[in-house]
């Protein structure tokens, strides 16, 4: 259920989830074996396999005047990803184009609900490195992604140190190259970040919110306490 789930966070429809794994569990079989197998009406079961070859997910040959379907290669899940992509970035392109740039010395932003984070996500991840104090791990966990993205950081040497309380030793976020981590004894829900000329103060309960400030010199005061706090945290 887990596999089934997870196609269709990745754009299938529920059908389409269920007919894609029976052949590649099961590999090569015509229509009316899967409609059998699946116990779904033969005609759906046409449709379905019509729109997962339209996606590139499923090809089929032509035995004895029969079609006997194929679950094509996985990677071709992307496809559609990969279209998205290209058709995002030129509409951003275009977007900045007329975007009104304000010049401002200082912006805050409140952020919340996953979206919200993802949003920040994508902005911190445009930074090399950053420094991080109370932090406790939830916003990796928040996540299915995390792993794949914190991987990729890590191949384009991302750095960052942070400081968390002892009771998160051990927590994923600990254990990840190109991340150093040392431990201060403080009973704190909020993680501060600091990267670029931002800090952002999150906290991940019922409801993830975030408070983004972008100002130089909050961020080097900030950045002048996590050193003060880094030389006196423990390894």
């Amino acid at each position: 259920m887990e596999l089934e789930s997870n196609l269709k966070n990745a754009g299938l429809t529920g059908n389409e989830a269920k007919i894609y794994l029976e052949l590649i569990r099961s590999g090569e079989q015509s229509a009316n074996e899967l409609a059998k197998r699946l116990s779904m009406d033969r005609t759906l079961t046409y449709t379905v396999l019509n729109n997962l070859i339209d996606k590139g997910l499923v090809n089929y040959i032509i035995k004895t005047k029969k079609k006997f379907f194929r679950a094509a290669d996985p990677s071709n899940l992307l496809n559609a990803i990969k279209q998205k992509e290209i058709l995002v970035q030129e509409l951003i392109n275009e977007l900045n184009k007329i975007q009104r740039i304000e010049n401002v010395e200082t912006q805050i932003n409140v952020y919340e609900g996953k979206s919200g984070m993802r949003s920040i996500i994508n902005l911190v991840t445009k930074y090399r490195e950053l420094c991080a104090f109370g932090a406790t791990g939830r916003m990796y966990e928040l996540f299915y992604e995390s792993p794949a993205l914190v991987k990729e950081l890590v191949k384009k040497k991302h750095f960052a140190r942070i400081i968390a309380s002892p009771q998160y030793r051990g927590k994923q976020i600990t254990t990840i190259k190109n991340i150093e981590t040392r431990y201060l004894k403080v009973d704190s829900e909020v993680t501060t970040t600091i990267f670029g000329d931002y800090i952002m103060l999150h906290i991940i309960k019922e409801k993830p919110i975030a408070i983004l400030i972008k100002n130089k010199d909050i961020t080097k005061g900030y950045q002048n306490y996590f050193e003060v706090l880094w030389k006196i945290a423990k390894r």
